[in-house]
């Protein structure tokens, strides 16, 4: 049982650690000089569909904000959690990555 739990421990961590990549990719991509936040999503979902699932890249978001009065773009990623067999905990997990907007 410890075994299954380290195995379900180490794939939530994996998952949670690609997304949060992905998330950060995608922000980037979109904070670039003529692109747009739904281009970060698209990107976003695109490397998390090729890394993970598509199941994990279902509900993918992205906005311009402001962070400390600089403006930058969020994209949010909210996935299930993986889960072994039915052991493991339900819900959902949710990620976000930063990048600031380049340029007027």
């Amino acid at each position: 049982m410890l075994f299954v739990a380290l195995v379900q421990l180490a794939l939530v961590l994996h998952v949670r650690t690609t997304l949060t990549d992905c998330a950060a990719q995608g922000a980037r991509y979109a904070a670039a000089a003529g692109r747009e936040p739904h281009d970060g999503v698209a990107r976003t979902v695109e490397l998390a569909t090729a890394a993970l699932s598509g199941a994990y890249a279902r509900d993918v978001t992205a906005a311009r904000t402001r962070v400390g009065g600089v403006d930058v773009v969020e994209v949010t990623v909210r996935a299930p959690l993986p889960v072994v067999g039915l052991l493991g905990p339900g819900g959902a997990l949710v990620v976000r990555g930063h990048a600031m907007v380049e340029g007027p």
